[in-house]
């Protein structure tokens, strides 16, 4: 075997994550020693902060209370956007910085996970001209964004009109009767947002951070946090000489005097039979609204994601959302506006929601909010530094995880004044990546390249080696027994549910989700040491 075949048979060097050595380095934080930075949430936010912070030669802790991607970074759209919707409110600097990030990851840090993303605007009566028109302005004004940018072409296309026939091709569940045409655009779109966390928080773990999940922070200070194993119940004390609160839409909860104010995306699960093929996704307008639309996006697993709304949430933050009745059919309507038959409730067969942590007026510097909807709220986000010296990153999207990772090392560095070096994490590759040349030689189906870019031939040769383990899940369902496998002995996954709810997609489905639980149980019994 080649140099570049036993490498590609491995995963990325320093970078596997399992129970073992959860144990270790628990022991080892909490031990007396004192690091660098303890950054608290592993969110596409913090796991980026743990990773920006280790890269640049920091000794790093980080924990969650839960599993990486528990949060709001799990339920996203799924989109990398260029900032189109920043630019049309005026927010040109979030629009701007969008598009640079967009580029940043599909072009050097996550092109394996990060690619263009088709959608077509049917044309249908409900879209007057006027409306096409704004539409068409806005998908050039996007171009120009990703111009500004500096994304190739070739590595997000330019957006055109198409006939109707053409737009009855890329959507052929659209209703054919008054269609037009339609408008083709494009945005960035992440295979799954909770493997791009596990990404970075890989990467950072071979950098040499240590990535702890089920270490609840109880209380935070300036020199560190008292904890919780919430696997055996004992406490402890992390000590740090820096402290970055990245926790989301529970910021509050630690830090005194801070307030979110979450929003309530929801999205619908349908198999994708149910809309026939979809060479790409749809923005079907909202009736009534000039800039919001509702997505639908195939997911390549037989399974496609109609989302989104932007409700406020009133009252405690969940840990996990209920997804409201009213949420459910004001999609299906939305959705049914423009196929010829429109989905019933019983054809749904899964759904989820997510909390953005948007600026409340109680952030210094933050706009006043009281008066305007969620929809409305910049997603500019922001650092704080509180009186006592704790970093809070709040705001923002999944889109911009990156540079406000950079932010928040930055701002602690000087809050606490540690040495650093400057960022290298526009440049710097997560576990996975490669030019795309080297992505499309490998040898390995295509999905598992989308999902573990260069690790993807590993992942396949735990099925060559044991048959069993190339079977599904479940039917119906494109993941494997050695998918699950891969994921308790490398990417820190403990229990069932880190491995159907986050590391797979396969309990988004109630149904699918009872039928995994057992074999989830066989492959984590494996994945100990004195498992086959």
């Amino acid at each position: 075997m080649s140099i570049r075949d036993r490498a590609d048979r491995t995963a990325a060097p320093g970078s596997s994550l399992d129970a073992a050595r959860r144990t270790r380095e628990l022991a080892t934080a909490a031990g007396g020693r004192t690091a660098d930075l303890l950054v608290v949430g592993l969110g596409a936010t913090g796991a980026g902060v743990a990773l920006d912070a280790a890269a640049r030669g920091l000794d790093v802790v980080a924990v969650d209370a839960h599993d990486l991607a528990f949060g709001t970074s799990r339920w996203s759209s799924k989109l990398i956007h260029g900032g189109l919707r920043y630019l049309a409110a005026g927010q040109f600097d979030v629009a701007h910085e969008s598009a640079v990030e967009r580029g940043v990851l599909m072009t050097r840090t996550a092109p394996h996970l990060v690619a263009a993303q088709p959608f077509v605007l049917p044309l249908t009566p409900l879209v007057s001209r006027a409306q096409a028109s704004l539409a068409w302005a806005g998908f050039r004004a996007g171009d120009m964004l990703r111009m500004a940018a500096r994304t190739p072409r070739q590595v997000l296309p330019v957006p055109r009109r198409l006939t109707a026939a053409e737009a009855r091709h890329l959507a052929p569940s659209v209703r054919a009767a008054g269609l037009r045409g339609g408008l083709l655009s494009w945005d960035g779109r992440v295979t799954d947002d909770a493997r791009l966390v596990t990404a970075l928080a890989r990467t950072a773990a071979a950098h040499g951070a240590r990535v702890l999940t089920r270490v609840r922070a109880l209380e935070l200070g300036p020199t560190g946090a008292r904890f919780r194993d919430e696997l055996t119940g004992e406490e402890g004390e992390i000590r740090a000489r820096a402290v970055v609160n990245a926790t989301g839409v529970w910021a509050g909860g630690l830090v005194d005097g801070l307030r979110v104010r979450p929003s309530r995306g929801t999205h619908l699960v349908l198999r994708s039979e149910r809309l026939g093929a979809l060479p790409a996704g749809l923005h079907i307008p909202v009736p009534g609204e000039t800039n919001r639309f509702v997505l639908v996006l195939p997911q390549g697993d037989g399974r496609t994601y109609v989302g989104l709304t932007d409700e406020p949430v009133e009252g405690g933050i969940p840990d996990v959302p209920e997804v409201p009745e009213t949420d459910i059919g004001f999609l299906l309507d939305v959705l049914g506006s423009v196929l010829d038959a429109p989905v019933r409730r019983d054809e749904v067969d899964g759904a989820f929601a997510g909390l953005r942590p948007l600026l409340d007026t109680s952030v210094p510097g933050g706009p006043d909010t009281g008066s305007v909807r969620t929809s409305d709220i910049s997603r500019r986000h922001a650092v704080l530094t509180s009186a006592d010296g704790v970093v809070t990153v709040v705001g923002g999207k999944l889109t911009t995880y990156r540079r406000m990772a950079q932010d928040a090392v930055d701002a602690a560095v000087a809050a606490r004044g540690l040495p650093s070096a400057p960022s290298p994490t526009a440049a710097l590759p997560l576990v996975g990546a490669a030019a795309p040349e080297r992505l499309r030689d490998l040898p390995a189906p295509a999905r598992l390249v989308r999902r573990y870019g260069t690790e993807a031939p590993a992942v396949l040769a735990l099925a060559e080696r044991d048959p069993a383990l190339a079977e599904p899940v479940v039917p119906g369902h494109p993941v494997t027994r050695a998918e699950l496998l891969w994921a308790a002995r490398h990417e820190g996954a403990l229990d069932p549910s880190d491995l159907l709810d986050r590391r797979t997609r396969i309990g988004l489905v109630p149904e699918d989700r009872a039928e995994a639980l057992a074999v989830a149980g066989e492959v984590l019994a494996r994945a100990t040491p004195s498992g086959v």
